[in-house]
């Protein structure tokens, strides 16, 4: 994500010609682009990191229920 917020100010700085980004080639922020797609598309993925925040997830969900379900009955 902070890949993405970073691409995302980098255009705005380049688009309205800020400092020193008025310079910077579209060319570094398109190949920034290029790299979040393929780590968001294929790294990511073959590290399995997408699987853990949802096993995270889930295994918060069940831990509420659980605590819902239980204390209730007390």
């Amino acid at each position: 994500m902070p890949m993405i917020i970073l691409i995302a100010i980098l255009v705005i700085l380049r688009f309205f010609e800020v400092w020193r980004f008025g310079q910077l080639s579209w060319w570094w922020i398109v190949a920034l682009m290029a790299l979040a797609f393929v780590w968001f598309e294929f790294i990511e993925k073959m590290l399995g990191l997408d699987k853990k925040k949802l096993h995270a997830d889930d295994a918060k969900r069940r831990k509420e229920r659980l605590a819902n379900s239980f204390g209730k009955r007390k």
